[in-house]
């Protein structure tokens, strides 16, 4: 019979091992959350352009590796752009054709 004290060691034991496991995530599956390839997330983990783990030869993210990549790709709108963005210029064939009608 387990004292409480093994028993509480266990139920830890058990706990971390399921966080563990939950908070590791495999390229695929961490390019399934960023919704981008997972070659495109391989290729930069190898440059260490982006926050990962190694364990050994096996790439892994946490959690929190996701959220930084996501905030690191975040971009500020460009308020000093004169542009409108709805406006296409016209090629010189489409100008003809509409100077005929």
């Amino acid at each position: 019979m387990e004292t409480p004290a093994a028993t509480e060691e266990h139920a830890a034991t058990v706990q971390l091992t399921v966080a563990s496991t939950q908070a590791l995530f495999t390229p695929a599956q961490a390019a399934e959350q960023l919704q981008v390839r997972e070659s495109w997330l391989r290729r930069r983990a190898a440059r260490r352009a982006i926050p990962c783990t190694f364990l050994g030869k096996h790439l892994r993210f946490s959690h929190d590796d996701i959220k930084k990549i996501v905030a690191a790709a975040a971009q500020a709108p460009n308020l000093t752009s004169t542009k409108d963005p709805l406006h296409r210029r016209t090629n010189s064939k489409q100008r003809a054709r509409n100077e005929h009608i």
